[in-house]
């Protein structure tokens, strides 16, 4: 049984204007030591679906329908003392996108860290500075660090601090969304580094959030392209960058400057991504496709297997 199992998930943002489709039916699984690269245009729906798997969507944001089992749990409509008690931090937890963001100014990185050791385990305060000590040298920073405030630290030392919190309670799933975009090309290698070491290390499943397919490509076993609130594309990461068959993957891959082959020209997307209140009707890509036939603007694109493990959502294998 995989270790998280998500089915037909929609997550809107109710708004005065009509519900904001941001996650509209998405399923997908993650296997125990798995890690899976979520990637898309901004505005696609990928931090919200993060947000949705430990049921965190910000207001007016709403899982409407769909199921989220981690390790057997139903997440979906448990009440937030249960989760808080059962599976945020100890089954799935979340690197938050700006580390600095994700901080308290006021209060010093060990208070931080220690707090929900001793909120949810009862730990007394020893103990818990040991524990937050003992992951913070895990994450390759100094235990000392424990007794700074965040604006004492780098970009990198804060957001290793984050991973730290993250893993505090020895959860089975890591959400990373967009961990490394806010730092310079040095600092994001020593963090996927870090990344890739923990998960071999402690048999981690990551969730990796990002635009960036370069990033992905550096960790992600299998990759997920996300579109206007929709999976499209979904298999291991070899065949989609080897072998991308739906368009906009295409074209996202083709938008990357090669080093070792030779590209004439570099692909762009035209037009913008599509009003997520009143989404295209059929395909929701078909207004900017370049191989759009009769069905795309009128019927909903199936989701086929093209090769094992590899799906697409795309009538141009629906006709085959």
């Amino acid at each position: 049984m995989p270790l998280l199992e998500v089915r037909n998930l929609k997550a809107y943002y109710l708004t005065s204007r009509g519900p904001v489709k941001a996650v509209d039916n998405v399923s997908f699984d993650l296997e125990r030591g798995e890690s899976l690269g979520l990637a898309g245009e901004s505005g696609c729906g990928k931090s919200t679906l993060g947000f949705s798997l430990i049921n965190l969507l910000p207001p007016p944001g709403k899982i409407v329908d769909g199921s989220i089992k981690i390790d057997g749990i139903e997440v979906v409509g448990k009440p937030d003392e249960e989760l808080r008690r059962e599976v945020r931090w100890k089954k799935i937890s979340m690197i938050f996108q700006g580390a600095m963001n994700a901080l308290n100014p006021v209060l010093t990185i060990g208070d931080q860290l220690s707090e929900p050791l001793i909120y949810h385990q009862g730990v007394s305060k020893v103990e818990a500075t040991e524990r937050v000590k003992e992951h913070l040298e895990l994450v390759g920073l100094d235990p000392d660090i424990y007794k700074r405030y965040p604006h004492e630290l780098s970009g990198g030392m804060k957001q290793r601090a984050v991973i730290a919190m993250a893993l505090l309670e020895h959860p089975d799933v890591i959400i990373a969304d967009e961990p490394t975009t806010a730092l310079d090309v040095i600092v994001q290698a020593q963090i996927l580094n870090l990344l890739k070491s923990l998960k071999k290390k402690l048999n981690l499943s990551i969730i990796f959030i990002s635009h960036d397919l370069a990033v992905i490509s550096e960790i992600a076993d299998r990759l997920a392209i996300m579109y206007a609130g929709e999976i499209v594309e979904i298999g291991p990461s070899e065949n989609l960058y080897l072998n991308p068959r739906h368009p906009y993957t295409q074209k996202l891959l083709g938008a990357i400057p090669r080093l070792k082959k030779k590209v004439e020209r570099l692909e762009f997307i035209p037009g913008a991504p599509p009003n997520l209140i009143h989404p295209p009707s059929g395909c929701r890509f078909h207004p900017r496709c370049p191989y759009r036939f009769e069905p795309c603007d009128k019927e909903e694109p199936p989701f086929i297997e093209v090769e094992p493990g590899h799906y697409v959502r795309c009538h141009l294998f629906a006709k085959r």
